[in-house]
């Protein structure tokens, strides 16, 4: 029986639905720690949670109090309590592996205590599954996408409508800052800027306005090179 009273142990129990409880989960996680003399110095308990959730109160809180290095081992009763999407579950135990902290499924003998010849190979297959799922993800979301636009819907951030020549007429005419401008139109400052630049191109005037000049010198410039 391993018996070392330095490791200190964080213990994290999950239940999906608020009518469930935690309580078989953290008295096998407690006596667990027990019969190794593993000090438990917090528990972290997420009720009402699915475990595909990537952000949960307790879990964040966990995983803060882990890259503060508060504790050398965390305990779960299964993986699954953990966490149940592989993507999430890599990005966990990689953040783990980078703080020093050992993760211990105790019902599953899985450890990823350096010593554990099945560590390495855990982390391989997780990592390899977890990229999996990225791609599969990316092709589901380019898929939606290409099916999206094929029923003539937009796609991505809606089109702005506005006046565009009234931006050259602002900052031309009336010497209005850009900011005063999308104040104005109720836009965005760079979208009023892209406007500027993109009427500039289409008229055929190659002329720029250096951002830090006044406007009033750029129109005198401008009245002095035409005549």
């Amino acid at each position: 029986m391993e018996t070392n009273s330095a490791v200190s142990t964080a213990i994290y129990a999950r239940c999906s639905t608020s009518d469930q409880t935690c309580a078989s989960q953290l008295k096998e996680l407690r006596e667990y720690c027990g019969r190794r003399g593993w000090r438990i110095v917090g528990e972290f308990i997420d009720t009402g949670f699915s475990g595909t959730k990537a952000s949960r109160p307790a879990l964040d809180a966990l995983m803060k109090a882990a890259a503060r290095r508060s504790f050398d081992a965390l305990c779960v009763f299964k993986i699954d309590r953990y966490g149940r999407s592989v993507l999430h579950l890599s990005q966990q135990l990689a953040a783990l592996e980078s703080y020093g902290i050992r993760f211990v499924s105790i019902s599953q003998g899985i450890d990823t205590d350096s010593s554990n010849p099945t560590s390495k190979l855990l982390t391989g297959i997780l990592s390899c599954v977890a990229e999996f799922e990225r791609e599969l993800l990316r092709e589901r979301t380019a898929a939606g996408i290409r099916a999206a636009q094929a029923a003539g819907k937009h796609v991505g951030r809606p089109k702005r409508i506005f006046a565009r020549d009234a931006v050259v007429r602002l900052r031309d005419d009336e010497g209005l800052s850009w900011r005063a401008i999308a104040t104005k139109l109720n836009i965005p400052a760079m979208t009023a800027v892209s406007a500027y630049r993109q009427l500039q191109a289409e008229s055929g005037c190659t002329e720029t306005v250096p951002a830090k000049m006044p406007i009033q010198a750029a129109k005198t410039q401008r009245r002095e090179r035409a005549s």
